[in-house]
């Protein structure tokens, strides 16, 4: 039952009824597991490459002659890379005493400790030294709350997180970096960053400023948001529309599967994408840039034989047998027919790194069930049947993990590009418990950008080095080694 004003919520965000109507059956009878028959390992679905096919990558990429882009995911808030921190603002137990302590002991390691010993002092007009030898926790407010520097309600991509010979940088700086270093074509760096609307000035200026450290290079920066159509209405635990305290439906953002709308829109030959807040200090960059080329390396190789062969059969060659192998190799397993092998062939191609697994949360490379057909996927444990024993024992014996290392070839054979939204799976996604101001209610995440977003992609996995992933999830990873 909507009333009038929730038909002005949905054109305002450019839902269909008819789209609603879709998501509450979603919530109904839910996604199905994925199948699973085998982890991908070394010489099963994972490349291992020698240090000469690294370099033969890298130097296939360095000579081509192709038009390049970055994209970084950084709209998310940093809130909760400070959970504990504002958990110790909230209460006063022997948790929260030990974060802080460990937090006070290693403030001089942080990269914005100068930052905050400024706003501390100009706010409270004491001894900012005083203050943290004392765990003064009014420090950690004026680091968290905009009475300070507000780094509870920052992006990530705009946080000091290293510290170098007379200044600092941060993520977004970071990536900057990274972009001269590998994603430079004649000259010219792209970049786009997907940020939130309420965040877009000060990175702006942020990216801005920092461009100016670039002389004689080409930096062009720009900008897209999250749409609000790609947004999923919230429903309660009987899967009933769920509304706030003033009786308006309640919308949430739907994962970082929204945005492959985003990624749709970008017109280029390659696109390097990497989250925001996985970046190293220069003393450790050049093993990143050296495998990020060398990524695109293998995918401009797998790329060229695939439209070798559509070119092949454009004239009235027999491909097909051709084709089956080199599928085998981009992550489709089957016998497939010759209308299905020319069709599979003639798609978007991701060449995604993976690191060996240490026990991290997220998805891992998999051979899936389809109909007849395995593919390559990256597999999240939320998309794995908790109740089949076989399916948890399978998933439990992956050796990799997926560190967001992903190069993207988004034009066919005829230099056309793919519409990305053809090759996604709808019917992958997941279903959370949350809760809004003490009630629970049920979220919907769509199919993730790096997971069903791409089901339908060619997929080459590469093992990279585990140096190429330094995520930081919270305030106390900047004081691991390959950060401070």
């Amino acid at each position: 039952m909507l009333k009038e004003s929730d038909y002005a919520l949905l054109e305002q965000k450019e839902i269909s009824e008819k789209h609603l109507q879709h998501q509450l059956e979603r919530f109904e009878r839910g996604f199905e597991a994925l199948q699973i028959t085998s982890p991908a390992t070394i010489d099963n679905g994972i490349l291992r490459l020698s240090d000469e096919a690294v370099q033969n990558a890298v130097n296939l990429y360095e000579e081509s002659e192709i038009e390049v882009l970055k994209f970084v995911p950084a709209s998310g808030a940093a809130s909760r890379m400070f959970k504990n921190l504002f958990a110790v603002l909230d209460s006063n137990g022997k948790e929260q005493q030990k974060i802080a302590a460990l937090f006070f002991e290693n403030m001089q390691r942080f990269a914005f400790t100068d930052d905050l010993q400024k706003s501390f002092e100009s706010e409270k007009g004491r001894s900012f030294k005083k203050a943290v030898n004392d765990k003064d926790i009014e420090v950690i407010a004026s680091l968290l709350t905009e009475k300070g520097l507000n780094y509870g309600g920052l992006p990530k991509g705009l946080l000091r997180f290293h510290r170098y010979e007379g200044h600092v940088r941060t993520p977004a700086q970071e990536h900057l970096e990274e972009g001269v270093k590998y994603a430079q074509k004649e000259g010219v760096v792209k970049i786009h960053f997907t940020v939130s609307p309420a965040h877009l000035e000060k990175f702006q200026a942020h990216v801005e400023e920092a461009k100016a450290n670039y002389a004689g290079v080409n930096i062009r920066v720009d900008f897209s948001f999250q749409k609000e159509s790609t947004d999923t209405v919230a429903v309660d635990m009987e899967n009933v529309l769920f509304r706030d305290e003033s009786g308006k439906l309640l919308f949430r953002p739907a994962g970082h599967g929204a945005l492959l709308e985003n990624l749709n829109q970008l017109n280029t030959d390659i696109i390097f994408i990497k989250n925001i807040d996985n970046v190293v200090p220069d003393r450790l960059k050049q093993t990143t840039i050296r495998y990020k080329m060398a990524l695109a390396g293998i995918l401009l190789k797998y790329q060229s034989k695939a439209f070798g062969l559509l070119e092949k059969a454009e004239s009235g060659e027999d491909i097909v047998s051709e084709g089956r192998q080199l599928l085998l190799k981009m992550g489709s397993k089957g016998d497939f027919p010759k209308e299905e092998v020319l069709s599979y062939l003639n798609r978007p191609i991701r060449v995604c790194g993976m690191v060996k697994n240490e026990g991290e949360a997220g998805g891992g490379p998999f051979w899936v069930r389809s109909g007849e057909n395995e593919s390559l996927q990256i597999v999240e444990a939320a998309q794995v049947d908790k109740t089949d024993a076989l399916q948890q024992s399978i998933f439990k014996r992956s050796t990799h993990f997926n560190p967001v290392d992903l190069v993207c070839g988004v034009r066919n054979y005829k230099g056309e590009k793919f519409d990305l939204l053809k090759y996604r799976d709808e019917n992958t996604g997941f279903i959370t418990e949350k809760s809004y101001q003490g009630k629970k209610l049920k979220a919907m995440e769509l199919p993730g950008l790096w997971n069903g977003s791409m089901a339908d992609w060619n997929t080459v996995f590469v093992e990279v080095p585990l140096l190429t992933f330094n995520p930081v999830k919270t305030v106390m990873d900047l004081l691991k080694s390959n950060h401070c």
